[in-house]
């Protein structure tokens, strides 16, 4: 290597340790707290990662868990879809300690309708949108795709009042689906932790409001137009009962609806076995096999 070469490497070097994300910024465009419902809350803001290619990427949002109460955007462990090819938003929303249900999957069909409409300008696809959310947003993605149309649940915010919330693919991680037999199947840790997210989520207890429980239970919502689902469910979950994805697939599978269910065997409520290259390889092959380009 010669003096100018060396110089080179060292400079370059230099660079990335003082400036990474100069080195990377022409590989993924991120935008990050775009409000999606003007004049909202500080809770309706999402963040975009697009990748720059020369084929526009399809659109997957992400959707955080939290027992509808904590959580946040910036976690986002599928990050990997980004190498993929894949366009990444990942989205906040109103927590129950702030509004109570529907306000969390209103929010959710606004921010749908303002990434929709905003396609062009951010620069991926949004012809058919993926949802992929974990525990509570695995909850809330798995109700997003089961009501596509239902006016009850759509909402009157954001700026985008025309445009189509409807989700074409879901992945669902250990996500809750039917609040009405939850609390049965569930252990005395998981009594502990679901009681007071759903008295908080609802108001009450579930069967003190029934016809709300129902209605956010993705459950009750399935037809023979729903898009397929992806989920993950361990079967050591101590938080959400495994049984609550087996309701779902059942219902999936009773309409001739395609519904893949992964078991992860000793898994619990997330951790390993979830979001590592092999699920990564799964969702991309499962997307693929499911969407138009």
């Amino acid at each position: 290597m010669n003096f100018l070469e060396d110089f080179f490497m060292r400079m370059l070097c230099a660079l990335f340790i003082i400036f990474p994300t100069l080195i990377m910024a022409g590989e993924v465009s991120k935008t990050i707290d775009v409000s999606y419902v003007e004049n909202g809350t500080k809770s309706q803001k999402l963040d975009l990662y697009v990748p720059k290619a020369d084929v526009k990427p399809q659109l997957v949002v992400w959707v955080h868990g939290g027992a509808w109460r904590a959580g946040d955007k910036k976690r986002v462990p599928v990050k990997g879809l980004l190498d993929k090819g894949y366009a990444l938003a990942s989205v906040n929303y109103r927590l129950s300690g702030e509004a109570k249900f529907p306000a969390q999957i209103h929010d959710l069909k606004a921010s749908i309708r303002f990434l929709r409409a905003n396609a062009k300008k951010y620069g991926y696809k949004a012809e058919n949108i993926t949802v992929i959310g974990s525990s509570a947003g695995g909850h809330l993605v798995a109700l997003l795709g089961t009501t596509n149309g239902n006016k009850e649940l759509e909402g009157e915010i954001g700026q985008h009042p025309s445009v189509s919330s409807d989700i074409q693919a879901i992945v669902n991680y250990y996500g809750p689906t039917n609040f009405m037999t939850i609390l049965k199947q569930s252990t005395p840790h998981g009594l502990g932790v679901r009681v007071p997210a759903l008295k908080l989520l609802l108001g009450d207890l579930p069967e003190k409001v029934p016809e709300l429980a129902k209605l956010a239970s993705p459950v009750n919502h399935i037809d023979k137009s729903d898009p397929p689902m992806l989920m993950y469910h361990g079967d050591q979950d101590p938080q959400v009962p495994i049984n609550q994805s087996h309701e779902i697939h059942a219902k999936y599978k009773a309409y001739g609806l395609k519904c893949d269910f992964k078991v992860v065997h000793g898994g619990a409520h997330g951790g390993k076995g979830f979001f590592g290259p092999q699920q990564l390889e799964e969702i991309t092959a499962f997307l693929g096999a499911v969407l138009k380009n």
